[in-house]
């Protein structure tokens, strides 16, 4: 389930709202084991993935790092690279 969370600090161009957001939404799924609530979990679950996703943006802007951002594209290739590898395809 968590398998589409990814890293999202030091990257140029920052990530976006709808990356946390996502992000927020797999880590909410995977620690309530639902994918998606009930009607009556539904406002819980939408309020945790909002939190989650708020707080998650504030660490992003107040973390620090010395190292050059990485390039979204370059990392792309890296994953395709170790999947490849890893599943046998090309």
């Amino acid at each position: 389930m968590c398998r589409n969370i990814r890293t999202l600090f030091n990257f140029d161009p920052p990530a976006t709202d709808e990356e946390i957001h996502a992000a927020a939404i797999q880590y909410v799924r995977k620690i309530t084991g639902y994918n998606k609530p009930s009607k009556a979990n539904e406002e819980a679950f939408n309020r945790a993935v909002n939190e989650v996703a708020m707080i998650t943006r504030n660490l992003l802007d107040t973390l620090e790092t010395g190292a050059e951002p990485r390039n979204r594209e370059v990392e792309a290739e890296r994953a395709r690279v170790r999947a490849a590898k890893r599943f046998g395809t090309s």
